[in-house]
């Protein structure tokens, strides 16, 4: 993989006054109690809470009531990214990978990824019984018999809004009217949340001190984004990956920067109509228990995706691509279940900006959870990169 180094100047001048706000965390650090401590690394799990199912997010304020002060600038409810600034370079390379085909075979001349983590992390090491908690795999899909659920073909949409599901169903009769160039590069993944991180291993317990992060680009989503690039690339799209982490050293913020990421990329490749901003989501239950939304896919395990649309049906959001957003994020998922029943939870579609306005097709992905396995979440990458690739495609020249 070839990267340049883009844009240094002006991210090491914005990040000095979060860098020194860091620098005086971290010398205070080892005076704080271990208990303080753990609440500050239990936290993280708020960088989700919107994803989380109803209750879930009472729960963890009522568990952490009282340790935890509210920020200055309240936590957005997404994921986490990670380190210097960079993307790769342009790739023309084509793929021959069929339809019918399996994803991943040995043709590839790749192990899948579990086999990959079989053979480097060896045993899973033992969680003392005080900080074992249960780590809960599920297939999440849509319900039919719930109202806030509507199908599209093989998909599902959890609606979060105020439009009724035959409104939406109606939005969805149209295709989403994209044009793909076939020159430059067609799609920018970013990260505004790059150090979130998985589970180490696949498991029915997960360690209650683990706050999921990683500032190491091999362990975050960061790697979860390079597997979707090179995967892409294999089938004839031009990517670019960026991997700066918006989210360190200051969490808050992240979004604003991420925005000016993709903003200056944006200005040098006006050939891009596809920002995918690569998250993973954390589901926590009353009980303390973590959802692990995982799917089983030519014998191995995947991690569910949930795509994130926005919704701007009065104009307040200033996303006025909405319809053609969420329209492909529809058309996504169906082809991607079409081909891997249950890969995908429903789209999340909602009253959030998350900088969805910036391309014609901006897209927040979810890939999997705290509770998978960064190889889990991998293959998914791998995955969903053939539907995706295709979809792009008979875009071009429309």
């Amino acid at each position: 993989m070839k990267l340049r180094e883009a844009f240094i100047g002006k991210k090491m001048l914005r990040r000095g006054a979060a860098l020194a706000g860091a620098v005086l965390f971290f010398l205070a650090a080892p005076v704080l109690e271990p208990a303080v401590q753990q609440i500050l690394g239990q936290a993280a799990l708020f960088s989700a809470a919107l994803t989380m199912p109803q209750g879930a997010v009472e729960a963890l304020r009522e568990r952490f009531a009282g340790d935890l002060q509210e920020d200055e600038e309240p936590l957005p409810p997404q994921s986490s990214s990670s380190s210097s600034s960079a993307f790769r370079e342009e790739s023309s390379a084509s793929s021959s990978q069929t339809e019918d085909s399996e994803p991943l075979t040995e043709d590839t001349g790749e192990d899948l990824p579990q086999k990959r983590q079989e053979e480097e992390k060896g045993p899973a090491p033992d969680i003392p019984e005080e900080h074992q908690a249960a780590l809960v795999s599920k297939l999440m899909t849509g319900e039919e018999e719930n109202p806030a659920f509507i199908p599209y073909g093989a998909a599902w949409v959890r609606n979060y809004t105020t439009m009724t599901g035959s409104q939406i169903s109606q939005v969805l009769k149209t295709q989403a009217a994209l044009e793909v160039p076939q020159e430059g590069p067609q799609v920018l993944i970013y990260h505004t949340h790059t150090t979130e991180s998985y589970e180490g291993w696949d498991r029915e317990i997960y360690d209650d001190r683990n706050t999921w992060r990683s500032q190491d680009n091999t362990e975050n989503m960061a790697a979860v984004g390079e597997a979707l690039a090179q995967a892409l690339e294999a089938q004839g799209i031009q990517v670019i990956h960026d991997v700066e982490q918006h989210d360190y050293p200051s969490y808050n913020g992240a979004y604003d920067r991420s925005r000016e990421t993709v903003e200056e990329y944006l200005r040098q490749y006006p050939s891009i109509v596809m920002a995918i901003d690569v998250h993973r989501d954390a589901i926590l239950y009353e009980d303390g228990s973590v959802v692990k939304p995982v799917a089983e896919v030519a014998g191995e395990k995947a991690a569910q995706l949930m795509i994130i649309a926005p919704c701007d049906d009065d104009g307040s959001l200033g996303i006025p691509g909405w319809k053609e957003n969420f329209r492909f994020a529809a058309q996504l998922c169906d082809r991607i279940e079409q081909r891997y029943p249950g890969l995908t939870r429903p789209i999340f579609f909602c009253y959030r900006h998350y900088n969805l306005d910036l391309t014609p097709a901006s897209l927040l992905f979810e890939v999997g959870t705290n509770g998978n396995t960064l190889e889990e979440a991998m293959y998914t990458a791998q995955l969903i990169a053939g539907p995706l690739a295709e979809l792009l495609q008979e875009y071009q020249g429309m």
